[in-house]
């Protein structure tokens, strides 16, 4: 079945850098877009940032422009969001996902925290 492993998450100061992992398994990786949400205490879950499944078209959430970097490792089976500048509102969880046919996947999400 489909499954995601998460990681990288933690507390970082403002202005630090984190980097997420997200390793896929359960379905051919390299043929679909993957996507990474956040959701913090109280808000509905966000799209944070996507990619196309060769990676040449991203799509980020104006909020992260110029901070977060989405990529792909297709060999790996792994999607990565480079966080940087990160700033105290990106505190959330982040998941993974994909989207097969009309079933959405999640992974368990990772914490982010950004405080001093």
């Amino acid at each position: 079945q489909v499954q995601f492993v998460e990681s990288g998450g933690g507390l970082v100061q403002p202005g630090g850098s984190l980097r997420l992992s997200c390793a896929a398994s359960g379905f051919i990786f390299s043929i679909y877009t993957m996507s990474w949400y956040r959701q913090a205490p109280g808000k509905e879950r966000e799209l944070v940032a996507s990619i196309t499944r060769g990676g040449d078209i991203t799509n980020y959430v104006d909020s992260v422009k110029g901070r977060f970097t989405i990529s792909r490792d297709n060999a790996k089976n792994t999607v990565y969001l480079q966080m940087n500048s990160l700033k105290p509102e990106d505190t959330a969880v982040y998941f993974c996902n994909t989207r097969l046919g009309e079933y959405n996947y999640w992974g368990q999400g990772t914490q982010v925290t950004v405080s001093s």
